[in-house]
């Protein structure tokens, strides 16, 4: 599997030791951030599509006004 492989050779590149007891973890969390990464690069962007200068975050009570 790709991600078992990134893992450990991310970990052996930091110097990391993975626990067997933690790698069944580590692995089911880098799976799930391959998928977010795979919903995001899933939305077209144009070249007008600009990244925020700054983020603001909004309660969803401002928003309601």
């Amino acid at each position: 599997m790709q991600i078992e492989t990134y893992v450990d050779a991310a970990a052996a590149a930091l110097g990391l030791r993975l626990w067997p007891e933690h790698r069944a973890g580590v692995l089911s969390y880098f799976t799930l951030a391959a998928g977010f990464a795979d919903l995001i690069e899933a939305v077209p962007l144009a070249p007008s599509h600009d990244p925020a200068v700054t983020f603001v975050p909004v309660s969803p009570t401002e928003r309601e006004q």
